[in-house]
């Protein structure tokens, strides 16, 4: 490609750019011929589409949904052609071509391609599609002390109210976009919902090193704000828990599903 100010070649260079898509501010590598003399940026039609593609993919990441070569991934993982995994979604299997391609999906069949890549099994229900890491739930944990401005995580309360703000964020970040934040296991306890095995965590969810957690993305940040509106102070949050049914009906002791998520009465 020659400048258009009569400079000659314009050679190819990758330059990491500041993109704003959908109110979303992400970093990506783009392709693009630059005049040395004049400093023209310009591209082809081809790098162009490449640059699209590259904002998607960043963008879905930003935001917790699956991405194109997620989805591509995890289709090839569990043996499904496009064809089989647009039958088990109910979407035609254009829709399937085009989320693979770089098309965004929606964040309620962001949910439908989750159900299929992960169904029912036990680490969907019980932690919410991703891993327990501590220095998650403590970098949970930090973000609302910060909003706050005090201190949630205290050994002498035994997590009484900090694990109500855990189970609260956990739930609906898995009601809305899929995913748990930081992939706690909840059970039944007569003071309300409370981190499983809770006694053995304290000291070690206390001890972490949040640098070492994968940082939170926007739309997580969002769940954290909406929460911590909800549920202003520390007995808000308390006396909502106890009023959601999905705690009411389980058993001391027994597990509360991450399906449940959907029955959430009080946010």
């Amino acid at each position: 490609m020659n400048c258009p100010n009569g400079h000659g070649t314009m050679p190819v260079k990758t330059i990491n750019k500041e993109v704003l898509f959908r109110e979303i501010t992400v970093s990506v590598p783009v392709k693009q011929h630059v005049c040395p003399r004049c400093g023209l940026e310009a591209g082809t039609v081809q790098e162009t589409a490449e640059t699209q593609r590259t904002v998607s993919e960043a963008y879905r990441k930003a935001v917790g949904l699956l991405t194109g070569a997620d989805i591509v991934r995890f289709r090839k993982k569990m043996h499904l052609t496009q064809p089989q995994l647009a039958e088990k979604t109910g979407v035609g299997v254009a829709s399937i071509k085009r989320w693979e391609g770089g098309l965004i999906q929606t964040k309620s069949m962001d949910k439908a391609l989750r159900n299929v890549f992960w169904g029912t099994a036990k680490e969907d229900t019980y932690t919410g599609n991703r891993t327990f890491f501590i220095p998650r739930v403590k970098l949970v944990l930090v973000s609302y002390e910060n909003l706050f401005n005090k201190k949630l995580l205290k050994p002498e309360n035994k997590m009484l109210f900090s694990a109500k703000y855990l189970w609260y964020t956990d739930m609906v970040a898995y009601r809305e976009n899929g995913q748990s934040m930081t992939g706690a296991t909840y059970a039944a306890l007569p003071l309300g919902p409370q981190l499983n095995n809770y006694r053995d965590l304290i000291k070690d969810i206390i001890a972490a090193d949040i640098t070492s957690a994968e940082p939170l993305t926007s739309e997580e940040q969002k769940t954290i704000a909406k929460i911590t509106k909800a549920f202003p102070r520390k007995w808000d949050v308390y006396n909502a828990a106890h009023r959601e049914v999905i705690w009411q009906r389980r058993a001391v002791g027994e597990v509360i599903p991450y399906s449940d998520a959907g029955q959430l009465t009080q946010i």
